[in-house]
């Protein structure tokens, strides 16, 4: 189901992937720096949670600003929790790379707000991006540091972007309930030399999943 989504004098592309049964929990997803909701990693996650009674609610941001995106993602999330069409008991905010960063960010603050009701169950970080390339003295870690909601990682072994020992030491010092899954030699993109493109989704969907059902009440399908 496609939407149109108000943000500021704008509208924000989205679409529904919507299961056959009432869902009662959502994931709101969105991608990286290029690209836009239609990336296949995102198209794949999204079918696969839908087919196992998971809404998903991705959606296009354009700019390179993490505050604008952040500032989007907030209103999807807004959007999603006053909607009539579907009755949540929570959202689990989910993001590739630049994305990842938003829905963090997102997280943190509204954990911090003083009308937190809960309705953020947590966070599913698709190859966050710790550190630019090749500059590992500056990790994007205050928000991570911050989340007190579950958080799951996906990450590449060789995601140069996010170098395992750092990301494990990031982790180690977060006070949230914390997983880390690690795409064995998966570079940023998560391509995966020798394997193909879906098989590395379905061990991605499969592990996001299985994580979503560990923290919530899913039925088995």
């Amino acid at each position: 189901v496609k939407v149109k989504i108000p943000f500021g004098n704008k509208y924000l592309d989205a679409i529904f992937s919507v299961p056959e049964k009432k869902p009662t929990y959502g994931v709101i997803l969105t991608h990286g720096a290029g690209g836009d909701m239609n990336f296949p990693q995102l198209v794949s996650l999204a079918d696969c949670l839908a087919s196992h009674g998971v809404l998903c609610l991705r959606f296009t941001c354009k700019g390179l600003n993490v505050a604008y995106r952040t500032k989007a993602f907030k209103t999807v999330v807004e959007y999603l929790k006053l909607s009539d069409d579907y009755k949540l008991s929570g959202v689990f905010l989910a993001g590739r790379s630049m994305g990842s960063r938003a829905a963090a960010s997102v997280v943190r603050q509204l954990s911090q707000d003083d009308d937190d009701d809960g309705f953020i169950q947590g966070l599913v970080c698709l190859s966050y991006p710790l550190h630019r390339p090749k500059l590992q003295s500056k990790l994007r870690d205050e928000d991570l540091l911050l989340t007190r909601c579950p958080v799951l990682f996906v990450s590449g072994s060789a995601d140069e972007m996010c170098e395992k020992k750092l990301l494990e030491g990031v982790v180690s010092k977060m006070k949230a309930p914390k997983k880390i899954h690690w795409i064995d030699k998966a570079n940023h993109g998560m391509a995966v030399k020798g394997r193909t493109t879906e098989d590395v989704m379905e061990e991605i969907n499969a592990q996001v999943f299985s994580w979503l059902r560990e923290n919530v009440q899913l039925e088995h399908k």
